[in-house]
């Protein structure tokens, strides 16, 4: 899609008054439940039910779980709403489900994650990042930035997207990298990030794939050991990282926008079932990158759960 296609898009969705008959949206992701960067995606798809005046349902398996997942799709198929969005972490697991929401002739957007799967297995659309890709360009600035080896931190491990994020940064990075997998908890992180800079003191440049859970306690690691000299970088925003990254103890954060990922789809599926509208190709939501210079702009907004 150009920029100009989406432009228009997003404007028409502003402007659009609340239509006579409420459309029924579900939204089915993978996030957990204690991942804040999920409920930034869940106020994006409120905040496009509010203006179109479609009902929102938003639907997450409380752990990173497949099998739970499919049934969350499942159900909702069963239920035959005017739209499904759903992300996609796993094709294969999930391929079947989504499938089916498409053979019942339901609108399907993906969102997030599952850019490169998501029109095969039926999807109109998919609004989000190349992760692969964005993980080179985050590769390519800590390169630029000097260092020789680096860590790639996955909180989520089975999460395809965010293995495409670590291969992406060797590439761009183009120094050894190792990936470190955690938990989905900052305390396991801070510990693992911690013994992998106290083995290896080589070790100069981390990459987190979330901001709260990863790049956080990462920064509170690095100044445990006193470690000046690592430079942290992290996907996606957090109040906290933010500031990180405004004092000069952080890199950079990766800003794919998930405000959008949550937004888009809906509005553009109440367009659909209202109007038969629809935009004629993906819609790339990021990656921006937040630096030091402007960090300081959008702290506010992601503590408000915006960015």
């Amino acid at each position: 899609m150009t920029k100009l296609t989406a432009s228009a898009a997003v404007a028409a969705v502003l402007t659009l008054a609340a239509p006579a008959m409420a459309q029924n949206i579900i939204v089915v992701a993978h996030g957990q439940a204690n991942d804040p960067f999920w409920s930034v995606v869940k106020n994006g798809a409120a905040k496009a039910g509010e203006h179109t005046g479609a009902t929102v349902d938003f639907r997450s398996p409380e752990v990173f779980d497949m099998v739970a997942m499919g049934q969350l799709i499942d159900a909702a198929v069963n239920q035959q709403p005017d739209g499904l969005v759903v992300s996609i972490p796993d094709a294969d697991a999930l391929g079947p489900s989504i499938q089916r929401a498409v053979e019942a002739g339901i609108p399907v957007i993906s969102m997030n994650s599952g850019s490169d799967v998501a029109a095969d297995l039926g999807a109109l659309l998919h609004v989000g990042q190349s992760e692969y890709d964005a993980g080179v360009a985050a590769g390519q600035r800590l390169a630029e930035m000097g260092g020789t080896k680096g860590i790639c931190v996955n909180q989520e491990v089975g999460n395809v997207s965010l293995d495409q994020r670590c291969d992406g940064f060797a590439e761009g990075f183009g120094h050894p990298v190792t990936v470190v997998p955690t938990a989905n908890d900052p305390t396991e992180v801070q510990s693992k990030v911690r013994a992998a800079l106290e083995s290896d003191p080589e070790v100069d440049k981390v990459l987190g794939l979330g901001a709260s859970l990863v790049g956080e306690p990462a920064v509170a690691a690095a100044e445990a050991l006193g470690r000046d000299d690592v430079m942290i970088a992290s996907f996606d925003l957090s109040a906290g990282f933010l500031q990180a990254v405004a004092d000069g103890k952080a890199a950079f954060a990766i800003d794919q926008q998930q405000f959008l990922q949550g937004y888009l789809p809906v509005a553009f599926l109440a367009l659909n079932a209202q109007y038969g509208l629809m935009p004629g190709g993906d819609v790339p939501s990021g990656p921006n990158l937040v630096t030091q210079d402007s960090a300081a702009q959008v702290i506010e907004l992601s503590a408000q759960g915006i960015r």
